[in-house]
């Protein structure tokens, strides 16, 4: 049985502005406001995160934790989850628009949604439905080579 994804939200995230809202209240995750306590067992999980080694089928059995926030945000957040180790995601490009005038996103930053419907794509676990209500859907797949019907992975250069 697959573990459920857990998302831990900061609490100042706008909830009209946040990617992964329409999944709240679905079985395979479970949403957490920071710095509430995680309710599940997380120490057979990986964090979604950048500067860790790829995502890979090696990390197929476990769960995955997402952050989510501003990157100003998320990087408050996590020295409370150092303990749970980073996995990174291929050479991904966001649609999502970036609206900061005073901190740089990271170049390989994503939406939180598009992070996870990566990150559960590499894992070959379900992303249907996943996007529906994402606004940059389309632009988002096309970005990446995608089709809507079937959104397979781009073979990663090494």
């Amino acid at each position: 049985m697959t573990p459920p994804t857990v998302i831990v939200v900061h609490p100042r995230e706008r909830r009209s502005k946040c990617s992964v809202e329409p999944l709240r209240g679905r079985d395979d995750f479970v949403f957490v406001t920071f710095p509430d306590p995680v309710p599940v067992d997380v120490s057979n999980y990986v964090q979604l995160g950048i500067g860790g080694p790829l995502l890979s089928e090696e990390d197929s059995d476990k769960g995955l934790l997402l952050l989510d926030g501003t990157w100003r945000w998320a990087s408050r957040m996590a020295p409370f989850y150092q303990h749970i180790p980073v996995r990174s995601l291929p050479s991904i490009q966001t649609a999502y628009p970036r609206k900061s005038e005073v901190f740089a996103d990271p170049t390989d930053g994503l939406a939180t949604i598009e992070a996870l419907f990566t990150g559960l794509q590499l894992l070959h676990r379900p992303t249907t439905g996943l996007l529906d209500q994402y606004y940059w859907k389309k632009q988002f797949l096309s970005l990446n080579g995608w089709s809507e019907e079937d959104a397979p992975l781009k073979e990663s250069s090494p």
